[in-house]
């Protein structure tokens, strides 16, 4: 009965661990974002030389202009130049930095609200000395996804210690699967929207190399045509357009692989520090029950 209780425990805490952004939600408005910095911003007339911006009359769109027209005046101007994937690989940017805060403050309220390897050790301390229900106010004070797992374990602990109807090997199986419970309800939490972070960390490089190709095809096409006298702008434009995306396309890969493996550094530490505590948990069973 009391192991029912617990469970209705887990139902109530399940829908709570939905928390962090829809994807589904964020995308779309993160792409608008990207597409309006590139024509607004990078695209502003004020980016590039006069006689630009007097071919484009100001009030006329860059994109309606060829691109041998433009003469960047600034680092903005030149990002511009690397064409119609550029706005893909900075809404890819954008992606990165936004889903990479949101999981720092995630991870950061999931540690709880005090110092989590003080609150580990008191924890292990207090159960060497069969302090449960200090224990369980410890629980209440940290919080975070570390307390919440160790006071389902240290409830279903004190459950288990006056049930009479189960030997003490059936005692430490119920114990163990209640922390695993406990646990399995947590980690989608700690991991929602890490996939996104890995899939850019190779995306991002692809995209920019199809920028990149597709820059060296419109650059082999200039040296190809005008009768045997390369077009000088097309050929720097092709060239520049394709070492305009390999960068953007490298620089987003990396930042979002170096954030990927800081997070699940982070995410395989709670992790640890949950095992360590479910350990002390059933030896202190083990021993006083």
């Amino acid at each position: 009965m009391e192991m029912n209780v617990s469970n209705n425990e887990h139902v109530d805490v399940a829908p709570k661990k939905k928390g962090g952004l829809n994807p589904a939600f964020i995308l779309p408005i993160l792409l608008i974002v990207g597409i309006a910095i590139y024509i607004f911003v990078l695209g502003s007339p004020n980016n590039f030389k006069e006689d630009a911006r007097i071919a484009g009359q100001a009030s006329v769109a860059f994109a309606d202009l060829d691109a041998k027209e433009l003469h960047p005046s600034s680092f903005m101007g030149i990002i511009y130049m690397g064409g119609p994937i550029v706005p893909i690989l900075i809404t890819f940017m954008i992606t990165v930095i936004v889903f990479s805060f949101e999981r720092f403050f995630v991870l950061r309220k999931a540690s709880g609200a005090g110092n989590l390897d003080n609150f580990v050790v008191k924890v292990r301390s207090l159960l060497n000395q069969n302090r449960v229900d200090e224990a369980l106010e410890e629980c209440d004070r940290q919080q975070g996804s570390v307390g919440n797992v160790v006071k389902e374990g240290l409830t279903t602990y004190k459950a288990l210690a006056h049930d009479t109807s189960l030997n003490k090997e059936q005692k430490m199986v119920a114990l163990n699967k209640a922390i695993e419970e406990a646990t399995t309800l947590e980690m989608p939490m700690l991991e929602k929207n890490m996939m996104i972070l890995s899939t850019l960390g190779t995306v991002a490089t692809l995209v920019a190399l199809l920028g990149t190709v597709i820059g060296m095809i419109k650059a082999f096409f200039a040296l190809g045509s005008g009768g045997g006298t390369p077009d000088a702008a097309a050929l720097s434009i092709g060239i520049s357009e394709a070492l305009i995306n390999t960068a953007l396309g490298i620089g987003t890969s990396a930042i979002a692989i170096i954030l990927y493996n800081y997070f699940t550094s982070k995410i395989d530490g709670l992790t640890y520090k949950i095992d360590e505590i479910a350990m002390s948990i059933q030896q202190s069973f083990a021993e006083f029950h």
